[in-house]
């Protein structure tokens, strides 16, 4: 039976059109939602796969945009045996990625200073890291990454971490640029870290998207021009895209839990020069925007499009639950604070932190953000259209470590008819410890704890990844999409699997864990607590 609302659930600060509910929102388990569509299937789509959307679909890891051969869409191309030909952003340099990769540092720290960092290596350590920062500053804002690589076509992956529903509908690389040409950089000695990195990652997505009158596209834009481009057999005609991903959304409410302020949307939601102000949209907000980009999708010549509905940020182990749950049978934690943070450290008027109600007010919101994308696929399949939901959200949910594996008296009771705990692949099921969702650790004996999430604590490893891949792919099996061995020409017969032995090996973070992520993990919580220096650092970042 479901359980009741009651008075402590609610923030007095949630705005009247977020419906907060006592559960999760029920996850849809037919991807066609029940109605079927007649699929015209004339010609051969030039472009196979195509994606929309933020830092999950841009392939972010550990804190920056790198190891992008490893985002989901291109683990897709690689199953259908079109690798080869996907477009998809590239990024290096000294760190490996934009704008700090956690790994990369990790490891640069453990071959300088071993597992171990003592307080008498303090001064060294602040030397390195100086040292460590300003080469990736330099390299990004005045070096060799200031030169754009020549791109032949608009790229086939079009996400961009950190952006939400109106970027993805009137960003483009002018704006970027723009934004650079008006802020040069500063080698700041204490802040280095690199300046304006969103723009200089989204320049190496979207530069090359523009039309003949070389007007820059937004990333809708960019593939509704790739769409127009039509079949093989009939160029300019017919269907340009097989397969277009959209999964967008999730920053219309991460910010909450990055900043652990709920700032709800108001005036100006809009605005891209003034929105980064809110940290939450209102239910009513995102239905405009949805209803904007839903639109122009429409006008997209792609066989099948698939949406992606929005994760329940409150999930990720960045903002870690406190303590023990609020109530016997309860999902939520009376507060959320940094991973670093112990529960015996917590000081509420101290440290930055969500309470339990923030936390179920935003899922809530959430939930009507899916409950409108839903109702796009349902509205769009009944008009003929093939559209398919993925249930991002659900995947997740079912994932979630702390709130339900490890609670069953906190599981919905939709649970058990949406397949209960996710099945992992049997690659994963045989490591030890079992990866989840629980925020990553590791020491010198291997990994302890985690595994799915990587060092930033939000976006998923390599292995999480192929989770995403693969059920990703299960929904394009059903729409009939023909999947190839890597010739691209000799079709794959039956269920296509991803190698999650072969995926292991490329995850530098399961194949390799640094092995001084718990002692830094105690050392930044020690100092935390005590001086408030990281905590503070991040809240001023944002």
């Amino acid at each position: 039976m479901r359980k009741s609302l009651t008075a402590d659930m609610l923030d007095a600060k949630t705005p009247q059109d977020v419906n907060v509910q006592t559960e999760a929102r029920k996850p849809a388990s037919d991807p066609t939602l029940g109605i079927p569509v007649s699929v015209n299937r004339t010609g051969t789509p030039r472009h196979r796969l195509v994606s929309l959307g933020d830092s999950l679909t841009h392939g972010f890891q550990s804190g920056a945009i790198c190891k992008t051969q490893l985002s989901y869409p291109a683990l897709i191309a690689r199953e259908l045996g079109w690798f080869e030909a996907l477009r998809f952003p590239t990024y290096g340099g000294p760190g490996d990625g934009l704008p700090l990769n956690l790994e990369n540092l990790a490891r640069s720290l453990e071959a300088q200073f071993g597992d171990t960092i003592n307080w008498y290596e303090y001064p060294p350590l602040l030397a390195f890291l100086r040292n460590y920062l300003d080469q990736i500053e330099d390299y990004w804002e005045r070096g060799e990454g200031t030169h754009l690589p020549a791109t032949e076509g608009i790229n086939h992956n079009l996400a961009v971490y950190g952006w939400d529903l109106r970027n993805t509908l009137s960003r483009n690389a002018e704006i970027c640029q723009a934004i650079l040409d008006q802020n040069p950089p500063r080698d700041n000695l204490l802040r280095q870290i690199v300046e304006h990195h969103n723009e200089r990652a989204a320049l190496r997505v979207l530069n090359s998207a523009r039309d003949a009158a070389e007007n820059a596209l937004s990333p809708v834009q960019a593939a509704a021009a790739l769409g127009a481009e039509g079949t093989q057999e009939t160029p300019n005609q017919g269907d340009g895209i097989e397969t277009l991903i959209v999964l967008i959304g999730a920053n219309n409410a991460l910010g909450s839990i990055l900043t652990f302020r709920v700032n709800w949307t108001d005036e100006g939601y809009d605005d891209m020069a003034v929105n980064d102000r809110y940290t939450v949209w209102r239910p009513i907000h995102f239905q405009v925007e949805l209803d904007q980009l839903v639109a122009e999708v429409r006008k997209i010549r792609a066989r099948h499009v698939i949406w992606g509905t929005v994760p329940h940020v409150t999930i990720a182990p960045f903002a870690r639950g406190v303590a023990t749950k609020v109530r016997d049978g309860s999902r939520y934690f009376p507060y959320y604070t940094l991973p670093w943070i112990s529960d015996r450290d917590f000081n509420p008027n101290r440290h930055p932190h969500l309470t339990g109600p923030q936390a179920r007010a935003i899922d809530s919101a959430i939930d009507q953000y899916n409950d409108s994308i839903t109702a796009a696929v349902r509205q769009a399949r009944l008009e003929g259209q093939d559209w398919y939901l993925f249930e991002t959200a659900g995947l997740l949910d079912r994932l979630a470590s702390r709130r339900y594996l490890e609670d069953p008296t906190a599981r919905p009771e939709w649970w058990e008819e949406v397949g209960g705990q996710y099945e992992l692949p049997a690659a994963l099921q045989a490591l030890s410890p079992v990866p989840d969702s629980r925020f990553f650790l590791s020491n010198e004996t291997g990994r302890i704890r985690g595994g799915l999430f990587s060092l930033d604590g939000v976006h998923p490893t390599t292995i999480g990844y192929g989770i995403l891949a693969q059920e990703l792919i299960n929904v394009m099996q059903l729409a009939g999409v023909r999947f190839y061995q890597a010739d691209g020409v000799t079709e794959r017969q039956g269920r296509v699997n991803i190698d999650f032995a072969r995926l292991l090996e490329l995850d530098t973070l399961m194949a390799k864990p640094p092995g001084l992520v718990a002692r830094a993990i105690d050392q930044v919580g020690w100092l935390d607590t005590r001086f408030r220096l990281f905590s503070s650092m991040m809240m001023a970042s944002y």
